[in-house]
């Protein structure tokens, strides 16, 4: 939502104030309503205190899907665009989304078009999105774009959901274990440290192990805390420079079981865009350039800018793709069919499919054999805490026996 500062007129006199809209033309018809006539309006400039603050992408992918597919009814069923704009403008749950449609609504009743209207707004709609737009809007066939359109963000959404899924298991359980893990180091362990230093005697290595650990923990969990801290902003850093995010995504991809998950994804991704710009009727050259955008991968990208390179100087596509590692032979030999036969873009969209199935059919499988991987793996944990509290109490006791005896 924009924050407009306005001076009008009403029955009163000269009134002078701000309103919250999401665009210019709503916050006019607001004050119209409120009996206000509007002489003068400005928006007031975004300031760190004012402004929203998006730790992600500004509309989740869902938000999207929904208003893609509702935007292909309404122009299926003979609503103009400038009149669907304003009625998913109005209908959809996203803040970010909101304040651009009204916005593309009144471009559009500028008399610009659709293409050039959500361009302006690059941190909602992508590269591919523009275009394939413009393809539609020149071939007269703007519902059917946004059908595919609607079809490849759904999948695209499944495809990244199954690899959230999977993944956040892991990493939720691994939380869980360090949770656990402080938590008996800081309460539990120091209330037998005291009964073991008096006590007396040689302990054992583990008990020793787990209470240098304890003190370790309870003297510097500050440096703790700063290490984790040091490690996000890191990595933050690192994802976001384009040189770093190519090692760390060649990392990612040779990480063994969820590597092999992450390249399928990718590739699923670079075909699926691939096939929906070519049967929009984007250029080969141009689609390349869009998806080494949106791929997502910078190891990936590198190889899409190499086909790209070999397609201008006349070669086959396929040629960089042979040669790296990334790439199946079943990738680069059906693209090779495809480009054959004039039909490469139904030979990405099975690409796509055969891939987003083994994405599917693998995130299953990983589940189902991380999970009671990660209960023993917590379970060893917090079984070598208890061991190491428990020996030193055995043997405690067995002297006090001997000693009875």
């Amino acid at each position: 939502m924009a924050r407009f500062k306005y001076t009008g007129r009403d029955r009163k006199g000269k009134r002078q104030g701000t309103v919250n809209s999401g665009s210019k033309r709503e916050a006019m018809e607001k004050l119209k309503e409120e009996g206000i006539r509007v002489i003068e309006m400005t928006q007031v400039p975004e300031t760190l205190m004012t402004k929203d603050i998006s730790l992600g992408a500004p509309v989740k992918l869902e938000h999207f899907v929904i208003y893609l597919r509702q935007f292909s009814t309404l122009i299926k069923a003979g609503v103009t665009v400038v009149e669907a704009t304003a009625i998913l403008a109005v209908q959809t749950e996203s803040k970010a989304l909101k304040k651009a449609l009204f916005d593309i609504e009144q471009e559009l009743r500028e008399g610009n078009p659709l293409s050039e209207a959500v361009s302006k707004h690059k941190k909602i709609f992508n590269s591919m999105f523009i275009n394939m737009i413009n393809a539609g809007e020149v071939s007269g066939n703007l519902d059917e774009t946004l059908d595919r359109l609607a079809e490849h963000f759904e999948k695209q959404h499944y495809t990244r959901q199954k690899i959230v899924s999977a993944l956040s298991y892991p990493i939720v359980v691994g939380i869980l274990a360090i949770a656990v893990v402080i938590f008996l180091l800081v309460t539990i362990v120091p209330t037998f440290a005291k009964m073991f230093d008096d006590m007396g005697g040689e302990l054992p290595a583990i008990t020793r192990i787990v209470l240098n650990a304890s003190n370790f923990v309870q003297s510097f969990w500050w440096l703790i805390v700063l290490i984790i801290l040091l490690f996000v902003l890191l990595f933050t850093y690192f994802k976001k420079n384009k040189k770093t995010k190519y090692y760390m995504d060649y990392l990612f991809l040779k990480i063994p079981v969820f590597g092999n998950l992450l390249q399928k994804a990718a590739l699923a991704r670079m075909m699926r865009t691939l096939s929906s710009l070519f049967s929009s009727s984007v250029p080969i050259l141009q689609a390349m350039s869009i998806v080494e955008k949106v791929v997502e991968n910078e190891v990936i990208a590198k190889v899409i800018l190499d086909s790209r390179n070999a397609l201008e100087k006349g070669q086959s596509m396929t040629g960089p793709m042979k040669d790296h590692w990334a790439f199946p032979p079943l990738v680069t030999q059906m693209i090779a069919i495809g480009e054959e036969t004039g039909a490469l873009d139904t030979m990405l969209s099975k690409i796509a499919e055969f891939y987003e199935k083994e994405v599917d059919t693998g995130t299953d499988r990983l589940k189902s054999l991380i999970e009671p991987l990660m209960i023993v793996f917590l379970a060893g944990i917090v079984g070598t805490i208890v061991t190491a509290i428990m020996v030193p109490q055995f043997a405690m006791f067995d002297q006090f026996q001997n000693m009875g005896q």
